[in-house]
């Protein structure tokens, strides 16, 4: 599904592997069947777990009589909130400690889903039919599912020691109050960008064993996570252990997308169950209950105004978020503060005014979701973007082409206080629309639009920059006296191919053979911190970690070198998989000698530790940010409301490419994910706050049938905030994609008058927004959700 298929090397031997498309080593026991997942975790005679969830958006509790379920065969024990002593998660920095979520509903429960009691049996069937028996007592409330509903006077209040729903405001972004006062031309519109799903492939779960002696920790913890260290301190947190009490460990993890940084109450009911016991307890999601139990995405409402002149160049930008968060407060509390400072996007914005304010709904919480805050801000921009087009008459490919920051303007700091270190948005536009064929995509859709046919062709462009890369990362290097490597590293991959990429790194720093580096990750008793793995971070912070590491171990190994040859350290170098000095093959050694050397204090140079090891923690100073354009292609039936994806062109910068491969297949995912949210995906709540959409056969997820070939042309800018040169490339499919797809759906049907849908453009959502079309001149139109109006 690319243009571009470079060379695979299956096991490179030693020398150059950086930039070149080695094969994963981690898919052969993903294909085979070998790789274990959390519930694969071999545990004899563990308990089993299983959560009985409310079916109420919005009640008080009155009361949970368990005595029949803890009667049932099997049953060991079956336990609500206060028989864990009304513990709760730690608030969300920023948030008021009201909205701190307790790990079983205590005296009310605010969403379909939220765990109120939890049964453990010897069986998970027992645990089932236990939880299913657990009486609760519920005196019912009024749901809000609404944002915007939930902030007027007479909502239903779900934390009246609160006083409102309102959670969290999001000011000091950027404040401008007169950003539109100088604009000739200004579009406003209102656009929803809709509450999705995160659907990972492995539902959450959770094996926790609890400690047998005095040199084990209290309660080690199995679980799907995005990042061990951040979990392993949450559970030692709420349940008052010191953390070196708590090892946090992963399996093969099927998949996060955003959905798996949270610890979950249920991760720590679990480690607690296993200490109250004296046993191991596992714990697996069902699909249902993952589907409303973790954490959604996006949920933003936008009210957008863009000002320009009248030859289109942009002037001003104000835009007012409403995020919703769901429940509680999570990691959502951290969406709207990104999508304001990505709102500028590629442009050259003088002047934005940005607010946002965080919503509590009776909904099942929201939190980060592949691209996090930054698709949104995209997908505000390039809408309004294109409708400005609309009014002034110009090609959405020259508006953008008017108002891109020009390559000679980086570093380039925006109104919003990004500070964006490389870029060329021109050109990356250049090579999009001759990949896709532009000028001849408009003559065809023209030539469609004449013949009055109903299946007509609409061109969207997705133009976007993002943040990437923060925070800390450890790493540490080993050789071993059997010339092999062991790597340690603070990132915690699902799926993403770290363990071929940090051994690449290895390899070609040191000289060495690529399957000689062996990498091990997301265990906190083995590796001594590490802040995970998202927002596309890991390669720019691991990575380079990892590479000082390596540059820091082949130092030490040069100066071993050298005291055991009685040389000068100037002359040793990194030979052929060995040290030793250039030109005298007799004068080397090879790194098993070195390590083997190293394990004897007496074979060392004075002031050297013993063992061949280094390690590093390399801090991101600033924050890299990649751009792209990506171009959609759509054929839309004006009869039905039908939408085929027919080609899709991604152009992505991420800076130096350590794997091809690997980022190809990131931004493959990436696009599927953007125009799936585009074209099918949203979750969905009745007037009384139940999911409509909580299985696979009603929340629409497209196969591969409904995706097109992708066509990818790399596009590389330096950056001098990271040792590799590299940028992140995780989420940049999905935040280019998904306002490209919107936008050729809308482009498709501009003829007709139609100026706006709301995703997802479902057919009938499409058909319904052809037919609404009104008679008559400009003004402001609802199209699905949407509001757009022009003024000169």
């Amino acid at each position: 599904m690319t243009t571009h298929a470079p060379d695979l090397l299956e096991v490179p031997a030693s020398g150059r592997v950086l930039g070149r498309s080695v094969l994963r080593s981690e898919d052969r026991a993903l294909l085979t069947g070998a790789a274990r997942y959390t519930d694969d975790v071999p545990c004899e005679g563990a308990l089993y777990a299983v959560f009985a969830r409310s079916p109420m958006a919005h009640a008080l509790v009155r009361s949970v009589d368990a005595d029949g379920a803890r009667a049932m065969p099997g049953v060991v024990g079956v336990f609500a909130a206060g028989d864990l002593g009304r513990l709760r998660l730690p608030p969300v920095e920023g948030s008021p400690g009201v909205f701190a979520r307790p790990l079983l509903a205590i005296d009310r429960v605010r969403f379909v889903g939220e765990p109120v009691a939890v049964a453990v049996a010897r069986t998970r069937a027992q645990a089932t039919d236990a939880a299913d028996t657990v009486a609760v007592d519920y005196e019912p409330l009024a749901p809000v599912t609404d944002p915007e509903a939930a902030l007027e006077p007479d909502a239903p209040i779900l934390f009246p020691a609160h006083g409102s729903n309102r959670a969290i405001r999001v000011d000091g972004v950027a404040e401008d109050p007169g950003a539109l006062e100088d604009a000739e031309v200004i579009v406003r519109a209102r656009f929803v960008n809709q509450r999705v799903a995160p659907v990972p492939m492995e539902p959450n779960g959770a094996l926790a064993i609890a400690g047998a002696g005095p040199d084990q920790p209290s309660v080690t913890l199995w679980a799907s996570v995005q990042a061990p260290h951040d979990t392993q301190r949450i559970v030692a947190q709420v349940l008052g252990l010191d953390s070196a009490q708590v090892r946090v460990r992963t399996a093969a993890v099927g998949g996060g997308f955003g959905g798996k940084i949270p610890t979950y109450p249920e991760h720590v009911v679990i480690a607690w169950l296993a200490r109250h016991m004296g046993s191991a307890v596992r714990w697996s999601e069902t699909r249902t209950e993952n589907m409303v139990a973790m954490t959604h995405g996006r949920g933003q409402v936008q009210h957008v105004e863009l000002g320009a002149t009248r030859d289109g160049r942009l002037l001003g930008l104000r835009v007012s978020v409403i995020q919703d968060i769901g429940a509680y407060a999570s990691e959502a509390a951290t969406l709207p503060p990104l999508t304001g400072l990505m709102a500028s996007g590629p442009y050259r914005i003088p002047r934005i005014d940005f607010h946002a304010v965080s919503v509590v709904t009776t909904t099942t919480p929201v939190g980060a979701y592949r691209g996090a805050g930054r698709p949104e801000a995209t997908w505000l921009l390039e809408r309004a973007l294109d409708m400005l087009a609309a009014e002034l008459g110009i090609d959405p490919a020259e508006i953008r082409r008017r108002n891109f920051i020009p390559p000679e303007a980086f570093p380039y700091r925006t109104p919003t206080g990004a500070s964006y270190d490389s870029g060329n948005p021109g050109r990356a536009l250049d090579i999009a629309l001759r990949a896709a064929g532009y000028t001849g995509l408009r003559q065809e859709q023209a030539a469609r639009i004449g013949r009055r046919g109903t299946w007509q062709l609409g061109i969207g462009i997705g133009s976007y920059v993002e943040i990437t890369g923060w925070g800390s990362e450890f790493a540490s290097v080993e050789a071993g006296d059997q010339g092999t490597f062991t790597v340690l590293t603070g990132t915690s991959p699902q799926g993403q191919g770290h363990e071929t990429a940090w051994a690449q790194i290895v390899a070609d720093t040191l000289g060495v053979s690529f399957d000689t580096v062996t990498v091990r990750h997301s265990d906190t008793r083995l590796v001594p911190r590490g802040e995970g793995t998202m927002g596309s971070r890991s390669l720019q912070v691991g990575g380079s970690a990892v590479l000082q590491a390596s540059v820091a171990l082949l130092a030490k190994a040069r100066c071993l070198a050298a005291h055991l040859l009685g040389r000068s350290e100037s002359d040793v170098r990194r030979l052929d998989g060995r040290i030793g000095v250039n030109g005298a093959p007799g004068l080397s050694l090879s790194w098993g000698e070195l390590a083997a050397a190293a394990a004897d204090p007496s074979s060392l140079p004075p002031g050297m530790e013993p063992g061949l090891r280094a390690q590093a923690d390399f801090e991101m100073e600033d924050s890299t940010y990649p751009f792209g354009v990506h171009v959609a292609v759509v054929e839309v039936d004006t009869d039905t409301g039908k939408t085929k994806l027919i080609r899709h062109v991604a152009v992505d910068d991420c800076g130096r490419r350590v794997n091809p491969m690997l980022v190809e297949g990131q931004i493959h995912g990436g696009i599927a994910q953007g125009a799936a949210q585009a074209l099918f995906e949203s979750f969905v709540y009745d007037e009384m706050g139940n999911p409509l959409t909580s299985s696979l056969a009603d929340y629409a997820l497209p196969s591969a049938a409904e995706l097109p070939a992708f066509v990818t042309v790399p596009l590389a800018t330096s950056t001098d905030r990271n040792p590799l040169g590299a940028k992140g490339v995780g989420e940049g499919g999905t935040i280019g994609a998904g306002p490209a797809v919107q936008n050729a759906v809308i482009d498709a049907l501009a003829h007709l008058g139609v100026r706006h849908i709301d995703m997802p453009m479902s057919p009938y959502r499409v058909w319904r927004a052809i037919r609404d079309v009104p008679q008559g001149g400009p003004g402001d139109c609802t199209r699905g959700g949407g509001t757009w109006s022009g003024r000169t």
